[in-house]
């Protein structure tokens, strides 16, 4: 029995024609819900994950038995409200909980896609998840809203889609990748495709599996999640276990062991050709040069209402790459708002318990949903 087959999952008939050219149809889509769509079902929220994400936002993840990723925010009277909110949560195609991705079987040859799997972009993503609405009959959506990758799928999501969502709220995203974080998911690519046991993608073929690459492109990437001074003020330079120095290359200090802790645990749920084209996506992603390189055309034909969140001491998605959107917006008119978060947690901010940041995202939709539900009266 596969692991996935009790999960939530649509097959979508739709051929979806992709970026890189090739058309597919008949995939399978994988996703999650919390809480109840109404009758008048104008209370869906749609909520795109970032990289290593899932379907599963909130509660226990039943195949990987964690929390959801974003439990802080979903829930019964937490910011995205359960009484109240419908949230859908997709698999992004390219995933390996369920989606179609690198790991999926190719029904031709029997075996796992592997690196067969068609190069895949934002705007793909974005449009396989789009086959939600129609499953769920939704005309329109309360809000779409996710932080980092989920952030720039919200943007790519009205740009495609100008009047499918009565707002939006990206979160600590920015609209096209910079050349750091073009260089920094290089980095972590070439540290599994450099695994002897990554087999030019046909790993699974040979039962191996490039876990030290992968293990090292988690430990890379998750530095630049965190702030300098969060992992100065929970680590310093203090010692694994020992009273000093061991002269060898074991893991001395604790930022050491903490790190290679990551990378252990993230091989056990993350596939690692998924990582390759996840982290492909998110740099082939331009939404200035898609619109000739005005980035406020992309949502000139919208109504939808932003409210865009940044934090303090995000370094990899900084609060200026944030607020180039809001003038964007701002410059055609838009309705707009914008806060920054003070937080010392770095980028992965909106992951945590971030006493700000869940009030100024619950009291938006609150106040927006109240108003929404006053103009039907």
């Amino acid at each position: 029995m596969n692991k996935f087959d009790n999960i939530k999952k649509i097959i979508v008939r739709k051929p979806l024609k992709l970026d890189c050219g090739v058309t597919i149809s008949n995939y399978p889509l994988a996703y999650e819900t919390y809480g109840k769509l109404n009758q008048k079902k104008d209370n869906a929220i749609m909520v795109f994950h970032a990289l290593t994400g899932d379907q599963f936002a909130s509660g226990k993840n039943p195949i990987t038995n964690k929390d959801g990723w974003w439990s802080y925010v979903i829930g019964p009277n937490k910011a995205l409200d359960t009484n109240k909110y419908f949230i859908i949560s997709a698999n992004v195609i390219g995933g390996c909980m369920g989606s179609y991705g690198p790991s999926s079987m190719d029904e031709k040859s029997g075996k796992k896609i592997g690196i067969n799997f068609p190069v895949i972009t934002i705007n793909d993503m974005v449009n396989a998840q789009f086959n939600l609405l129609d499953h769920f009959d939704i005309d329109k959506l309360f809000c779409v809203t996710g932080g980092s990758m989920g952030g720039m799928q919200v943007l790519q999501f009205v740009a495609n889609y100008p009047n499918a969502s009565q707002t939006a709220i990206p979160i600590a995203c920015t609209s096209n990748h910079s050349a750091q974080n073009i260089g920094l998911n290089e980095l972590g690519r070439q540290a599994i495709m450099a695994d002897a046991n990554w087999k030019n993608g046909k790993y699974e073929e040979t039962n191996s599996l490039p876990n030290k690459g992968l293990s090292v492109a988690r430990m890379a990437a998750h530095i630049t999640y965190l702030s300098k001074e969060a992992l100065q003020e929970k680590f310093g330079r203090k010692l694994q276990e020992r009273d000093d120095l061991k002269f060898s290359f074991d893991a001395d200090f604790q930022i050491e062991s903490y790190l290679r802790h990551q990378g252990s645990v993230f091989v056990d749920r993350f596939d690692a050709n998924s990582y390759l084209y996840i982290t492909r996506a998110m740099d082939y992603f331009d939404l200035n040069k898609k619109f000739d390189g005005n980035l406020s055309k992309a949502f000139e034909k919208s109504k939808t209402k932003f409210f865009i969140i940044s934090f303090t001491s995000d370094w990899l998605y900084p609060s200026s790459e944030n607020k180039e959107i809001v003038i964007a917006l701002n410059s055609i008119g838009a309705d707009v708002g914008y806060v920054e978060i003070e937080s010392d947690k770095g980028h992965d901010s909106f992951l945590l318990n971030v006493p700000d940041f869940l009030q100024a995202l619950g009291n938006f939709l609150n106040k927006s949903y109240e108003r929404l539900n006053e103009k039907r009266i």
